[in-house]
């Protein structure tokens, strides 16, 4: 079965293709600038280029739903959502920070805490069962302080994200380790895509929102004074 994966949540705008749990090809890139809008649809051509098949073959399309950029989200859901109407086949969801824990499972790690970077303090993060990937705690909006996730001080944890760096500045967790360099990656959702294909848990096109976790707030800009 051949599946395109879409991953558009962060800075990282990433495109891949997988035979059932082989990867075929990858295409990434990773930009201040969230250049989702730009290459996306070109990172899809590539991947299928590179895979040496053409859209027609595609049985399948999995998407990093966030959470995380709002327009990222809306991009790749929107895009998603295209390749599944024009080719009539099902359509996958998976969190994204669930892509972020998968390279670091069975690492001897009792908890993987993905930290994806909001406003100023705030993370979107998860806690996730080092050697399982099983979800301890759900996926939340959480602001940092001195006091967040002491209750792991004596556990071997990793916090991995771009969220990472300002965490590694402010908690007090001596056990733990902080890799900045992460981001949700389309190649990692594979496992669970292939998971939910198998117990038919697909998504309504039609009605299928990305998990933005919060309301959009956009800037309003000043009136020019006369």
């Amino acid at each position: 079965m051949k599946i395109l994966y879409l991953e558009t949540s962060s800075k990282n705008c990433s495109v891949a293709i997988s035979d059932n749990e082989k990867l075929l090809c990858l295409c990434e890139e990773v930009s201040e600038n969230y250049k989702q809008s730009e290459s996306l649809h070109t990172f899809v051509e590539w991947v299928l280029e590179g895979a040496g098949i053409s859209m027609k073959d595609i049985q399948a399309v999995s998407l990093g739903k966030g959470p995380g950029s709002y327009t990222g989200l809306r991009i790749g859901a929107a895009s998603a959502k295209g390749f599944c109407y024009g080719l009539k086949i099902p359509l996958i969801a998976v969190n994204s920070l669930e892509s972020m824990m998968e390279p670091f499972l069975g690492k001897n790690y009792d908890y993987i805490v993905p930290l994806v970077d909001a406003r100023r303090m705030e993370v979107y993060t998860a806690i996730y069962d080092g050697n399982t990937g099983e979800e301890i705690a759900a996926t939340e909006a959480k602001i940092l302080d001195e006091h967040s996730f002491t209750e792991f001080a004596d556990k071997k944890i990793i916090f991995v994200g771009d969220g990472a760096k300002k965490a590694k500045e402010i908690l007090q967790l001596p056990n733990a380790e902080f890799n900045e360099s992460i981001y949700p990656s389309a190649q990692y959702l594979i496992k669970k895509t292939l998971e939910k294909i198998e117990k038919k848990d697909v998504e309504d096109i039609a009605y299928f929102e990305p998990f933005y976790l919060k309301d959009f707030h956009g800037v309003k800009k000043k009136k020019s004074e006369d």
